[in-house]
């Protein structure tokens, strides 16, 4: 890639980055990337965060949400040092992506100083989606567990149960990596999560599980559990708030799904390497 921009490297230190891709709308996305982000805060870490996808900004609004929450209701909690970076409108497509480069390299040289840095991408192909992949030391990739959505990663001929081939996603990651490790990088971890389980069928979803382990093998990801499709976590979009931040509720059913809630964040730092023997 012409001109790419990378996180600083200050004298071996730089950040940790963990890069949200899909190219398909509605796997969760902006969720999982604000529960990374409030994980990783009460862990302790120094966090920021980048939304490239800035005109739905999905993420800077959850974000906006949250502070709002703290200026109104008083309540205590963290926050990262958040970071918009919108797509250029100049018409010149060399001058465009100049502008969203130093853009980027702006965002990443204020953020310096964190521990991590979370990103959310666009979900569809674009100069700043390959830019922020190319930056990718984890991807995480959430899709909808169902054969319609493994489209993302594969193609697959859905009635004989078969992969054809990568997807155009999926190139485009590989690409980013070779680009990554031309420049000195280390490989991008690629985990796939699974994303709303809980409404398919056990035989479908063995197979989809069998596919997924095929998949990995063959294309370069590894599997992490997700986030089943549970009510709660739509309804926290509007404080700006995550299972991480909630009290365990009243009644056993309160208790019993933001336990349940809390796993599903656990887990998932802990596939990604960043949660050892302690709890979310």
């Amino acid at each position: 890639m012409d001109g790419a921009v990378l996180i600083p490297d200050d004298q071996g230190r730089r950040p940790y980055a963990l890069v949200l891709g899909n190219e398909k709308g509605g796997s969760g996305k902006s969720t999982t990337a604000m529960h990374v982000i409030v994980g990783l805060l009460r862990l302790g870490y120094r966090v920021g965060s980048i939304d490239l996808d800035a005109r739905q900004g999905s993420l800077s609004r959850y974000l906006e949400h949250r502070q709002r929450h703290v200026e109104q209701a008083g309540a205590d909690l963290p926050l990262p040092d958040h970071h918009r970076v919108f797509v250029s409108g100049d018409a010149g497509r060399r001058k465009a992506e100049a502008q969203e480069r130093e853009k980027l390299q702006a965002a990443f040289s204020a953020l310096s100083g964190c521990d991590c840095l979370v990103i959310d991408t666009p979900g569809s192909d674009s100069h700043l989606s390959r830019l922020g992949h190319l930056n990718a030391d984890t991807l995480i990739t959430p899709i909808n567990d169902s054969f319609l959505d493994l489209d993302v990663i594969a193609e697959i001929d859905r009635e004989r149960r078969e992969v054809l081939g990568p997807s155009v996603y999926s190139r485009m990651v590989w690409e980013q990596n070779n680009q990554r490790v031309v420049n000195g990088r280390r490989p991008i971890d690629w985990v796939v999560m699974r994303n709303r389980m809980s409404h398919i069928e056990p035989r479908n979803k063995r197979e989809i599980g069998v596919l997924l382990e095929k998949l990995g093998q063959r294309i370069g990801f590894r599997l992490a559990p997700g986030f089943g499709e549970r009510v709660i976590y739509r309804e926290l979009f509007l404080k700006g708030m995550t299972v991480l931040d909630l009290p365990l509720g009243e009644g056993a059913e309160a208790v019993s799904s933001h336990l349940a809630a809390r796993r599903e964040v656990g887990n998932l730092l802990r596939s990604i390497g960043l949660l050892q023997d302690q709890e979310a």
